[in-house]
C-alpha cells in the first residue's frame, strides 16, 4: 500500500506547529505497519536543506495562469527520517526562509498542489491514496476528480485531515485563472460563502475527512468558522483520529536535549536536575512549584489571559511562572513587563527554542494550556510522557486526553477560558504540589500512559484499506 502525504510542514524539516509534528511522525509509524508512506512538501530555504544530502529525481513545468514555472523534486537522502520525504522546489515561489506569512500565499499553495499532481501523473508513480493535510493542500481532491490534466487520478482515493479549521485559505474568484481546465459544471465544489474555499472544497471532494481528535470533530459541527453546516452534511465520511506523539523523539530516558535523562525509577531526581537548571537560568525559586506555558502567544491558545493569570498567581508568592512562546506583540509586551515586578519567581523567553521546550517538559511541575481552540494538542501528551502534570481547558483533544484528578484521573481541568477558572485550577495544583506523596505518585502514573502513534497508525491503516476496497 503506497500512501503519499502532502503537507506544507514536516518536522524536523520545517515547523510552525503541531501539523509538522504529525506529518513528521505518522508516516514513520505507518511504515512500521508495512505501509509505504512518503511525504511531499515545499522546499524550504533553511538550515535543514542547506545541510541535508538531497537527490534530484524529477523536473517539470506547471502553468500558473499565464506564468510558466519550472519545478523539481529532490529526495532527502540524509539524514534518515524513517520515511521518504520529497521536497518540491519552485524557484522564487516555494524556496523561502519561512513557511507562511507572504503576500502570495494563494499562488504558493496552488503552485505546490499543481506541481505535486503533475509529478505524480507524469512519472506515473500513482499512489494508492493521497493524504492531504490542511487547507494548503485541500484543493487536491477537487483537482484529482475534475481537472482535465489529472484524469488518471479519478479513481485514486483522497483523504483530507483537518488540523485546524480556523484557517481555510479563502481565495477570491480572480484566482480561478490559476487552476488548470476543469469541468465548470462542478465549480460549486470550490465555493463556500461566495469565494473559493480550499478547506470547504476538500471537505466536499475528499473520499474521507478526518480531524486530529474525536472531540474536535464533534465541536466542528457546532463551531467551525463558518463550515459547521457543511461538516454536518458530510458527517458520514467524517471521523476523528486522535494524534499520537513520536515516542522515540519524546523520551526522557534518551532525549539528548534535556539536562538530565531519567525514567520511571529515577523520575524525581531526574526532574529535579532539570528544574534546577531552569531555575538557575531564569532566576526562579526552586522551592516553589513551577508553572510553564509553551506555545504560540495567540488568542486560540488563551495566551491573552496569561498576563493577568500570572499577576494573580504571583501576588500570592506561592509559585513560579515561566512563559516560552511568541505571537501577538501586545501580549509579548505585557508578559515581558512583569519580569521586573516579579523578579525571582517569573520570567519569559519570547521566541521559540526547541531545546528549551524539552528541558521545560522535563523540569517544570505543571503545564498551562488554557486553550480556546485545541484540535488535538500535542503539548499535553509530551508533558505526560515526561511526568509533567497538565492543567487544561476541556476542549478538543485536551478533553480526549486529560482526565481530572477529581474524577480519578491525572490532570487538572477547567471548563472556561477565563482568568478565574485558570487561577482556581492553579490553586488546586499548588495544593497537590504541597502533598508531595500524591504529587509524585501522579508523576509516575502519567509516564505510563501510551500516547504513541501505534494506535492512530492502525486506525489510518483501517481507513486506507476501506477506501481502497471502494475503488
Amino acid at each position: 500500500m503506497n500512501i503519499l502525504h502532502t503537507s506544507f510542514e514536516c518536522y524536523p524539516i520545517a515547523k510552525v506547529g503541531g501539523l509538522a509534528d504529525v506529518v513528521g511522525a505518522l508516516p514513520k509509524y505507518q511504515n512500521d505497519l508495512g505501509i509505504n508512506a512518503t511525504v511531499v512538501m515545499p522546499f524550504p530555504d533553511n538550515k535543514f536543506t542547506q545541510e541535508a544530502e538531497l537527490k534530484k529525481v524529477h523536473s517539470g513545468t506547471i502553468h500558473l495562469g499565464e506564468e510558466i514555472h519550472q519545478y523539481s523534486i529532490q529526495n532527502i537522502v540524509s539524514p534518515d527520517l524513517g520515511f521518504m520525504v520529497s521536497l518540491l522546489h519552485i524557484p522564487r515561489v516555494l524556496d523561502r526562509a519561512n513557511i507562511y506569512g507572504y503576500n502570495d500565499e494563494a499562488e504558493r499553495s496552488i503552485a505546490f498542489q499543481l506541481a505535486v499532481l503533475d509529478w505524480v501523473v507524469t512519472t506515473q508513480s500513482i499512489p494508492d491514496i493521497i493524504h492531504c493535510h490542511d487547507h494548503h493542500t485541500a484543493l487536491i481532491p477537487f483537482l484529482m476528480s475534475h481537472a482535465e490534466p489529472y484524469e488518471a487520478l479519478r479513481r485514486v482515493p483522497s483523504i483530507l485531515t483537518i488540523h485546524n479549521a480556523q484557517y481555510q485559505g479563502q481565495l477570491s474568484y480572480d484566482r480561478l485563472e490559476y487552476l488548470p481546465p476543469f469541468d465548470k459544471t462542478q465549480i460549486g465544489l470550490l465555493d463556500w460563502d461566495n469565494c473559493i474555499n480550499p478547506l470547504a472544497s476538500g471537505i466536499k471532494c475528499a473520499w474521507k475527512v478526518t480531524t486530529v481528535s474525536p472531540n474536535y470533530m464533534k465541536e466542528l459541527q457546532k463551531q467551525a468558522n463558518g463550515l459547521e453546516a457543511l461538516l454536518r452534511s458530510e458527517n458520514k465520511k467524517c471521523t476523528g483520529v486522535l494524534n499520537g506523539i513520536d515516542t522515540s523523539t519524546w523520551d526522557p530516558e534518551t532525549d539528548p536535549m534535556v539536562v538530565k535523562n531519567y525514567k520511571m525509577t529515577n523520575v524525581v531526581s531526574g526532574r529535579k536536575e532539570n528544574k534546577k537548571w531552569i531555575c538557575d537560568h531564569f532566576n526562579l525559586d526552586i522551592e516553589k512549584p513551577l508553572f510553564a506555558f509553551i506555545g504560540r502567544l495567540v488568542g486560540e491558545k488563551g495566551a491573552d489571559l496569561l498576563p493577568e493569570i500570572s499577576k494573580e498567581v504571583l501576588q500570592k508568592n506561592e509559585a513560579n511562572v515561566l512563559i516560552l512562546g511568541s505571537g501577538i506583540p501586545e501580549v509579548e509586551e505585557q508578559l515581558q513587563s512583569l519580569c521586573k515586578e516579579f523578579e525571582g519567581t517569573y520570567n519569559t523567553f519570547i521566541g521559540y527554542d526547541e531545546k528549551l521546550s524539552h528541558i521545560i517538559y522535563a523540569g517544570a511541575d505543571f503545564l498551562l494550556m488554557p486553550s480556546r481552540v485545541e484540535p488535538c494538542g500535542l503539548n499535553q501528551m509530551y508533558a505526560l510522557r515526561y511526568g509533567l502534570i497538565p492543567i487544561v481547558r476541556r476542549t478538543g483533544g485536551l478533553k480526549d486526553t486529560v482526565i481530572d484528578i477529581g474524577d480519578g484521573g491525572f490532570g487538572i481541568c477547567h471548563d472556561s477560558a477565563l482568568v478565574w477558572d485558570v487561577c482556581y485550577s492553579i490553586q488546586r495544583a499548588v495544593t497537590l504540589y504541597n502533598d508531595q506523596k500524591k504529587y509524585k505518585a501522579i508523576q509516575k502514573k502519567i509516564m505510563k500512559i501510551d500516547h504513541s502513534w501505534d494506535r492512530s497508525a492502525n486506525q489510518y491503516k483501517y481507513i486506507y484499506e476501506s477506501l481502497i476496497q471502494r475503488k
